[in-house]
């Protein structure tokens, strides 16, 4: 291996032979000696060799610099090289990248039929691991990808599809962002009542009212917990359902109780409170419509129960009859046969009036701090809503309301 002095000679040395260096350092010898004052001094001859070794030195200097300045330049010229050299092989591996990209990616259109249900809270990850899993496309990068160059994280829908196998990628964002591609499935919206719910699934399959009733009306189920008394109000768990293809109705039942159980469990609600949970937390979702009222409301139903009062809410007295708060009659508000007329009868009704989400059930479990014992929805259009604890504050919400009614008749 060649060092580096070995390096520097290769461009100062040239063809100079050793008996020359040895001459070199000879007159260098004699040079030190004339620079000794107490030194004779040396003939011509040896001044004249001393002045050209004197010269020749100057000039292994600067052949010295010109090599190295030479070997710096042939470095930098290997750095631009190489950076030449670091772009091809980049483009290569960015295109090697894509190639493999469209590889995990089917082509499309794709082939038989798969219904494809989305359910509330899955995220991108486990859309993409369920469409893997059902054929529908080839990997799950190839979908996160497709969902990322169409923004569509935040559009992708809840509900039911009807996709293919081997669909690529893009084809299938283009159809799960789109709500009117949603069908086959039944869509539980927190709040909704038992007979909305199966309504809407007797039009989406074969089953007619009669075999829901059957199940519904059968004491001997043994689907519901004791606790819940026989009722099954308030224990269908909102979320989407392949209704479509159930085998029987008592199984999309079971599938809506036992979903239902599970998320009261996920919430630590101890089973002996699975009924009253239910029921305050139907209540909360019917009385307003704004989530960021429910802990409040919370706190209304436990602190009226708390000191005896009837719950006086009009969404109780209106389920009992089969029909909305709005359109409850001043007969129907002092109707005692209702055994819902909450404000009639005191503490909680018979069952829950809806089937209430998550939101609601969290805020009964955690209600606001607070007073307040009555509350009023003062704009229907925005639900916006006033709490209080004075019965006179109470009438003049109830007249803010009355006004907006007469100034936004339906």
């Amino acid at each position: 291996m060649t060092n580096d002095n070995d390096l520097f000679d290769m461009f100062t040395n040239g063809g100079e032979h050793q008996d020359q260096e040895k001459n070199a350092r000879q007159i260098a010898s004699d040079i030190s000696i004339q620079s000794d004052p107490s030194a004779p001094p040396l003939p011509p001859h040896r001044r004249r060799e001393a002045r050209l070794a004197r010269k020749r030195a100057r000039q292994k200097k600067r052949r010295r610099l010109y090599a190295l300045l030479l070997i710096l330049a042939l470095i930098a010229g290997i750095g631009f090289g190489g950076y030449k050299v670091f772009n091809v092989i980049k483009r290569a591996t960015q295109s090697t990248v894509q190639k493999e990209s469209q590889s995990l990616d089917y082509p499309g259109p794709g082939e038989g039929n798969v219904l494809f249900v989305i359910n509330e809270g899955d995220d991108t990850s486990v859309i993409a691991k369920n469409l893997v899993n059902a054929g529908v496309v080839r990997s799950a990068g190839a979908f996160l990808k497709a969902v990322e160059l169409a923004d569509a994280s935040k559009k992708l829908q809840v509900g039911s599809f009807e996709l293919k196998k081997k669909m690529s990628a893009a084809q299938v964002v283009a159809i799960i962002t789109d709500p009117s591609q949603i069908s086959g499935a039944l869509v539980i919206k927190p709040g909704e009542r038992n007979t909305d719910i199966i309504k809407a699934v007797v039009q989406i399959t074969d089953f007619s009212q009669e075999d829901f009733d059957a199940v519904l009306n059968d004491a001997n189920a043994g689907i519901l917990p004791a606790v819940a008394q026989g009722n099954y109000e308030g224990w269908f768990e909102p979320g989407t359902y392949n209704a479509k293809n159930a085998s029987s109705a008592r199984e999309i039942i079971s599938q809506m109780v036992a979903k239902r159980i599970a998320k009261l469990k996920a919430l630590n609600v101890t089973e002996d409170q699975y009924r009253t949970v239910l029921i305050k937390a139907s209540i909360v979702e019917a009385e307003v419509n704004k989530s960021d009222y429910y802990g409040k409301v919370s706190r209304v139903i436990e602190n009226r129960l708390a000191q005896d009062m009837s719950l006086g809410m009009d969404s109780v007295v209106a389920y009992g009859l089969g029909i909305r708060g709005t359109e409850l009659t001043n007969a129907q508000l002092n109707d005692s046969s209702n055994p819902y007329n909450v404000r009639i009868h005191k503490g909680l009704p018979p069952s829950a009036i809806g089937n209430p989400g998550d939101s609601a059930i969290k805020a009964v479990l955690e209600p606001e701090e607070g007073n307040w014992l009555y509350f009023v929805t003062v704009n229907l259009d925005t639900g916006e809503t006033k709490f209080t604890d004075s019965d006179a504050q109470f009438e003049e919400y109830v007249k803010e309301l009355r006004q907006w009614e007469v100034d936004n008749p339906r």
